[in-house]
């Protein structure tokens, strides 16, 4: 008989065991279980940067290019010379142009000397004509040779003037104070004006380092915060512990992918400047946005996705309730909170395992492990997409 009630009790354990083990949401959380990595809901300013990366160049940079063909005669300059606005880059080889003006100075002079002498002519023609010494038919020819004459002269001078054009074209002087960038072109070579083939040969390429800029390429989910006039801090990486102040100049207004990333290209111009920065250096930028000042926060990964929406898990005495949470600014550690959460309530930092959320909660959990959908954590920027959280 004790066997009997002995075996009974093994029996009514294991059937008690299995009803259990089946029917987990009945089960109150333990104090071990509700042990999760919190953090608590506080008020603090949320300040944000977004960064970025670019590269240091010269506002203005120019492709010095002869207009007209010829040989190089004069270099005065070499690559990293400083050079003064008009002061002379290079010079053409002029001897042949010269020349030319020789023989049009000639023309000229020749065309003044037939231009006199019809002009002499018609006066005297027109006094013989006065008498009836000449006929009316001898009048036009006299006439029509000072047009020819005058027509003649002319077109010598605008033969000379474009030699003159010409002659002028062939010293190429500094548009402003800049720096040579680069040479490809020596004395004696000849080159081709920029209205030839390939728009002419480039001789010198000249820029003015004192207005320097930086081409960033800003994510497409942080330039929507940004907008000219903001200012930015410019660390150069050759050059170890130097910050420049910049400010943003402008903003394209079409998106391009740089790196396989989607953003839109910026212009930073430098408000101070170092002469050890030069072209081509790489540029980080960091750029604070306005800060939302004393807002309740909490956490970013205490934020969870759940079917596009945004969670959070509060802890109470029950367990963990999970709570919708409509959320506004963000940095990298904290978001802000707009309607979801009290001030000092505690939030899981970690999804809550099943058996401690609140008991109402559980079914609803079961059935979303069940169709497939789970609660995702959010990382600094996952998909917080309608605040300013921040997307890598």
């Amino acid at each position: 008989m004790k066997k009997w009630f002995i075996l009974l009790a093994l029996v009514t354990v294991a059937v008690g065991g299995w009803y259990f083990y089946q029917h987990p949401l009945r089960r109150k959380p333990t104090a071990s279980a509700l042990a999760t990595a919190t953090a608590l809901a506080e008020r603090r300013s949320i300040t944000f940067v977004v960064d970025a990366t670019g590269d240091l160049g010269p506002a203005d940079q120019v492709s010095v290019r002869p207009e007209i063909n010829g040989r190089i005669s004069t270099l005065t300059v070499d690559v990293g010379d400083r050079v003064k606005k008009g002061d002379l880059l290079f010079a053409l080889d002029d001897k042949d142009l010269q020349t030319q003006r020789s023989s049009r100075v000639t023309e000229i002079e020749g065309a003044r000397l037939q231009f006199e002498r019809a002009e002499r002519n018609h006066r005297r023609g027109q006094e013989l004509f006065a008498t009836t010494l000449i006929s009316k038919e001898q009048m036009d020819d006299l006439m029509t040779e000072q047009e020819l004459a005058k027509n003649a002269q002319e077109r010598a001078r605008r033969s000379l003037d474009q030699i003159d054009d010409q002659l002028s074209k062939t010293k190429i002087l500094a548009p402003f104070d800049c720096t040579i960038l680069t040479r490809p072109i020596s004395v004696g070579q000849a080159v081709s004006g920029a209205g030839g083939f390939n728009s002419g040969s480039e001789v010198l390429t000249i820029a003015d380092l004192n207005r320097m800029i930086v081409n960033a390429h800003v994510n497409q989910a942080d330039v929507a915060r940004l907008k000219a006039a903001l200012s930015v801090t410019v660390e150069v990486e050759a050059v170890p512990g130097l910050n420049l102040e910049g400010v943003i100049e402008r903003i394209a207004p079409q998106a391009t992918i740089k790196n396989n990333i989607k953003g839109f290209a910026t212009l930073i111009r430098l408000v101070t400047l170092d002469p050890r920065v030069r072209p081509g250096m790489t540029a980080n930028l960091h750029i604070p946005l306005p800060a939302s000042g004393n807002v309740l926060t909490i956490p970013v990964a205490a934020v969870f996705s759940d079917r596009g929406s945004q969670i959070i898990y509060v802890q109470d005495e029950e367990g963990f309730d999970a709570r919708p949470v409509r959320i506004g600014a963000s940095d990298i550690q904290f978001v802000e909170i707009l309607e979801g959460v009290s001030e000092g309530e505690s939030v899981s930092l970690v999804r809550p395992s099943d058996d401690t959320l609140r008991p109402s909660q559980r079914k609803s959990a079961v059935a979303s492990q069940t169709n497939g959908t789970t609660n995702r954590p959010l990382t600094a920027g996952g998909t917080l997409t309608n605040s300013a959280a921040r997307t890598p």
